[in-house]
């Protein structure tokens, strides 16, 4: 992987689009939600502002296995508060460290106006990684094979 490759680099090849709900939500929406979109977090945003992340996880640890339901219990519940963020120029090696020391599935990106540009996931993140080291191996293969030829 390129030492220039930042999470912007990322987010322009994976997209920006994001998926929130206010904090009020019940668990229930915001499961379904995850469930049309296919994703395993959203975002929680009230009044513009980033407030909290909630996961599938938060849901079997915070509802399930604590005998709630999902339709009476609301997301400000179970949702991590305060997230840890990124910057759009941070290093995807840098996310992945974030990501891998403080054991996040997801990290949200904001731009340098304060909005939210976008989520990572873990799995973006090794993707990009093993695409760069594809990229970076089909480089060495064409050098090698240039430099026999001569």
């Amino acid at each position: 992987m390129k030492v220039l490759d930042h999470v912007s680099m990322l987010l322009r090849k994976k997209g920006t689009e994001t998926f929130s709900v206010p904090s009020d939500a019940s668990v229930f929406s915001a499961l379904e939600l995850m469930a049309e979109k296919r994703i395993g977090a959203l975002l929680v945003v009230d009044e513009g502002r980033l407030v909290g992340i909630v996961s599938e996880r938060d849901y079997a640890r915070k509802v399930i296995l604590s005998g709630k339901t999902s339709k009476e219990t609301f997301v400000h519940e179970i949702m991590s508060s305060n997230p840890r963020t990124i910057s759009c120029d941070t290093s995807v090696d840098e996310a992945m460290r974030i990501m891998t020391d403080s054991r996040f599935r997801h990290l949200p990106v904001i731009d340098s106006e304060g909005r939210i540009a976008g989520v990572l996931s873990i799995g973006d993140v090794v993707n990009w990684i093993v695409s760069s080291q594809d990229e970076a191996i089909a480089h060495l293969e064409h050098y090698i094979a240039g430099d026999l030829s001569h």
